[in-house]
């Protein structure tokens, strides 16, 4: 898997200079999350897993205790939690995620960002089979070996295990997400580079210049879009 992480994040992060728009993001996943559930991170396994990732991504906690109370009060709002499947250039693959109270407007505004820019979306499956789900963990300050010894201490089980950076980025399946957190918890690492649940391409493909820039430009128009909430692809843009 190589540098594919932190290829994700560096793009993010010069991306979401303006960090309002990952921030009001954040807001509406830890509102519907803890709505659907318990207000609690102990006992909702759902809204721990989004309060990790807002730590790596420096989220404030007022955005999260506001939306936190939000869901505690009974807020009117409901959204509904959608995926669209379609392609890019050269048959380059998109799944996106959404949290919308709009079905009709978000499905327009996706369909639009996929035309536009030539893109067409697909039928549910037509994409998502060449994804796997998987739960990435990164920490900085141990090893590969000592990261792998921590794993096998807890009888965790990983996909692979790789320096990126300054990073140690564990890949597993979703379901030793919490594992891998106790894991490190419990060996003293405390604070991740990287916590999330994502879909990760099985094999990337290259584009040439002139589809890479229009490929890029469509995932950014998707990625603006209010009612989105991640863009997964498995084009090589390194």
């Amino acid at each position: 898997m190589g540098r594919k992480w932190n290829n994700i994040k560096e793009k993010k992060a010069s991306k979401d200079a303006n960090t309002s728009r990952i921030y009001a993001k954040f807001g509406r996943e830890i509102y519907v999350v803890a709505k659907q559930g318990e207000p609690d991170p102990e006992s909702n396994q759902a809204l721990k897993v989004v309060l990790e990732r807002a730590k790596t991504y420096s989220v404030p906690k007022a955005i999260i205790d506001r939306a936190i109370e939000k869901a505690k009060g009974g807020g009117e709002e409901n959204y509904d939690t959608l995926r669209y499947e379609g392609f890019g250039p050269n048959g380059s693959m998109v799944i996106v995620d959404a949290l919308t109270n709009n079905v009709n407007r978000t499905a327009s505004d996706v369909r639009a960002a996929f035309g536009k820019n030539g893109g067409n979306m697909g039928v549910s499956g037509s994409v998502a089979y060449m994804f796997d789900a998987t739960a990435v963990i990164g920490v900085e300050g141990k090893s590969e070996d000592e990261v792998l010894e921590i794993l096998m201490e807890a009888d965790v089980d990983a996909r692979d295990i790789t320096q990126e950076d300054e990073s140690v980025i564990v890949y597993a399946d979703p379901d030793q997400f919490h594992a891998l957190q106790e894991a490190f918890k419990n060996a003293g690492i405390t604070e991740f580079t990287v916590a999330e649940l994502t879909m990760l391409a099985q094999s990337e493909v290259e584009l040439p210049e002139d589809a890479q820039a229009q490929f890029e430009k469509m995932i950014d128009v998707l990625e603006d879009l209010e009612d989105v909430q991640q863009v997964y692809h498995n084009v090589d843009l390194a």
